[in-house]
């Protein structure tokens, strides 16, 4: 019995998956996540395909038992509660799609956001409440939780009828970004099959202790990534909510789509924060306690890299970070 280390091949989206999974497996990783849909396409999984051929779904998995490997997770990150049309309703159906195509596929994790509705009925772009001293922001929060209580609750029965169990990034823009939010929404929607999937780098930039937001969640806690992030000398003055992005124009090459017209913003030159390559913002000795923490909840857990420094190409930065996450597996 022991952690499942491997990583998100979304860092490797120009490669076909078997080139992918030969690059993982280079770096002695063995459990795979692939991304179904939400944000991003899915290079790795043609999604329509499995969820109609028996056939095509038993040599898709035999492209990772052939190698050692287990296909651990889908991700579907994106905004399902988001007002605008052609952000909300696809993401959506792309979860709905993935926890179905996890059930047939016998993956028992689903990655996702837990999104952001907008401010009331009738907003036409999603809010996101960061501190509501002022009253009404409690207005909003209430009618938000009761969209996303609502939406959860239908996602969970999903999630069981599947026998999957749908693990939630605690991501900021979300109305789950914490240990807290994440029990709330279980809490109050009486999920079975909800938790979360701890990426630690979130929880790092706005100043949580993850080993103790780990012990504190519990068996909540579903699933893992191993991304690292650091505070940069920007935060003196910006600190960790900065709205100083740029943006990207429509004509960029390579830009990042998040939906029907939109795309990921450029960041300052000076951040407050960035990602790193797991062992670069903290230390091996905190990644070996992270492992434990996990390890103490489940010790069969699938711990994932998800590689985001743009410090390092594609494989030099999944490398560094194997080679991290390894030695701290090493010190378990």
């Amino acid at each position: 019995m022991a952690l499942k280390l491997g990583a998100y091949t979304a860092c490797l989206h120009d490669r076909t998956l078997t080139e992918a999974l030969d690059i993982l497996k280079e770096n002695g990783l063995t459990s795979v996540e692939v991304n179904t849909g939400g944000f991003i396409p899915s290079p790795h999984c043609p999604v329509d395909l499995l969820l109609s051929s028996a056939t095509a779904r038993e040599e898709y998995l035999a492209a990772f038992a052939d190698r050692g490997m287990e296909l651990t997770g889908l991700n579907c990150n994106g905004n399902p509660l988001n007002p605008l049309p052609g952000v909300g309703p696809k993401h959506a159906d792309d979860l709905r799609r993935t926890i179905r195509l996890a059930g047939l596929l016998g993956v028992k994790h689903v990655v996702t956001m837990s999104g952001t509705p907008g401010s009331d009925p009738d907003a036409k772009y999603p809010s996101w409440v960061v501190n509501p001293w002022d009253g009404v922001y409690m207005d909003v929060l209430d009618y938000q939780w009761g969209v996303a209580v609502e939406f959860w609750q239908e996602i969970d029965a999903l999630a069981r009828e599947n026998d999957v169990r749908v693990a939630i990034e605690m991501h900021p823009h979300n109305v789950v970004f914490s240990p807290v939010t994440l029990k709330r929404l279980v809490d109050e929607g009486g999920l079975t099959n909800v938790g979360a999937e701890m990426d630690p780098s979130h929880l790092m930039w706005q100043g949580m202790d993850v080993i103790a937001s780990i012990k504190w969640l519990g068996p909540l806690v579903f699933h893992a990534a191993a991304k690292d992030a650091t505070l940069c000398p920007g935060a003196d003055i910006r600190g960790v909510l900065d709205t100083s992005f740029t943006r990207v124009p429509a004509d960029a090459p390579g830009k990042v789509p998040t939906g029907y017209g939109f795309w990921c913003n450029a960041w300052p030159e000076n951040p407050a924060w960035k990602f790193v390559a797991v062992g670069l913002g903290n230390d091996v000795s905190f990644w070996t306690e992270f492992l434990r923490a996990l390890a103490e909840v489940d010790p069969d857990m699938a711990v994932n890299i998800e590689h985001e420094d743009a410090a390092y190409s594609q494989t030099e930065g999944l490398a560094l970070a194997a080679k991290n996450l390894h030695s701290a597996a090493a010190a378990l």
